[in-house]
């Protein structure tokens, strides 16, 4: 397992992706593991390397006895980046990991490209509060808060419809050591970032959940958006974890901040046109023979058509994130054959198969066809993909 030792204790990390790629730290709640942004890290990693960690005393790492600060814990971070030898990177941190993230922003400037705040706040009080939370979990353990945390965790309905994340979330926090918890009640309970936030350079995105009862927008989230220079806002109908009560939205809001058009689309920014990653994308997804084909078949009667769909359907759709390819090819599919567009629904058929996509997603895809466009049309449907399956088993000639 990766762990790296900073000062004598022992942190565990996990670095997913490819490398080469923009790094992304993902820094979790007081009470959470890495394990928080699960929902996350598949659609982050087509476009950065995903560095999460476990904060000191949580998870897998070491839980030194002792109050922390947040310096404590900023430093971390930049120890684990320097032994990962990663100069910059983006930085999202949720609730505490807000936290640690403003004592970068403030600090160690040099290190962010961007910082995105979630749930945070750049002080809480009362302090009290914090004392009381650390007696507690020392005196009768982590049972002792669970009730208190998940209520602020989540939104009430989450927790009455018994969503496996709450059910997850609370697993996590019994598991989490007292001494470890306390320690992060302190460095909260110490902190005060408000007259410091004008020292943000970086560009940053404050998220707030209009149900968080814990950091809300009024007197957490407005102070941060108004105190950072520049900084942009995003409200999410969620809770204090965000991240898991509204993922997709959570997730859609972070790339459209982290990734500027040019590189959400695989061009350069003073490229004209969208034309060059979206014949990219249109190789990828329908195979260098076919889109060779194409080209060699244009005409001057047809060749501003195939300039048309490279630059639009696959230059600018096909290149946003909020779909994985997976789903674009699915949704494609089934409107294809919702529609009767039978040439264009083997050509898919037979790309996604050549590229991976496994028989139960086309036979799922026909299902809810027949349910919703009519059983006539799923049954050619059917036709065409075992056809297309069936070419797929026989040898290459």
């Amino acid at each position: 397992m990766p762990f790296l030792t900073v000062g004598g204790t022992r942190l565990y990390y996990r670095l997913e992706g490819n490398e080469g790629r923009p790094v992304l730290v993902l820094s979790s709640s007081i009470g959470t593991d890495h394990g928080l942004w699960a929902p996350q890290v598949p659609e982050l990693l087509p476009y950065f390397q995903v560095l999460r960690y476990d904060t000191r005393g949580h998870g897998a790492s070491d839980a030194p006895p002792g109050e922390y600060s947040l310096e404590m814990l900023g430093r971390d971070v930049l120890a684990l980046a320097d032994a990962l030898r990663i100069q910059q990177f983006g930085f999202c941190g949720l609730s505490l990991g807000g936290m640690i993230g403003q004592w970068l922003g403030i600090h160690a400037p040099s290190r962010l490209t961007r910082l995105v705040l979630a749930n945070t706040s750049p002080r809480i009080i009362p302090k009290s509060h914090w004392d009381d939370r650390r007696r507690l979990v020392l005196e009768k353990g982590m049972a002792a808060i669970v009730p208190l945390a998940l209520q602020r965790f989540f939104s009430p309905a989450t927790i009455a419809q018994e969503d496996p994340a709450a059910s997850t979330t609370r697993a996590t926090l019994l598991g989490t050591k007292p001494e470890g918890y306390a320690g992060c009640c302190s460095a909260i309970r110490d902190m005060d970032h408000t007259g410091e936030l004008h020292g943000i350079s970086v560009p940053t995105l404050v998220i707030c959940g209009e149900r968080d009862i814990s950091t809300p927008w009024a007197g957490h989230g407005d102070l941060l958006a108004q105190g950072i220079p520049g900084a942009r806002a995003v409200h999410l109908p969620a809770a204090h974890l965000s991240n898991l009560e509204a993922p997709r939205s959570f997730t859609a809001a972070l790339l459209d901040f982290l990734l500027p058009h040019a590189a959400r689309t695989g061009f350069k920014a003073d490229s004209a046109d969208p034309v060059d990653a979206g014949l990219a994308v249109r190789r990828a997804v329908l195979g260098e023979a076919h889109v060779d084909r194409s080209l060699a078949s244009a005409t001057d009667f047809n060749r501003d058509f195939q300039a048309l769909i490279t630059r639009y359907a696959w230059g600018s759709i096909w290149t946003r994130p909020g779909f994985d390819r997976r789903t674009r090819r699915l949704l494609v599919m089934a409107m294809m054959a919702s529609l009767g567009r039978w040439e264009e629904f083997r050509m898919h058929v037979r790309a996604a198969l050549e590229h991976g996509m496994e028989t139960c997603d086309l036979k799922e895809l026909l299902l809810q066809t027949a349910i919703y466009a009519g059983v006539p049309a799923a049954n050619t449907g059917f036709h065409i993909a075992i056809e297309e399956i069936e070419k797929q088993k026989r040898p290459a000639q």
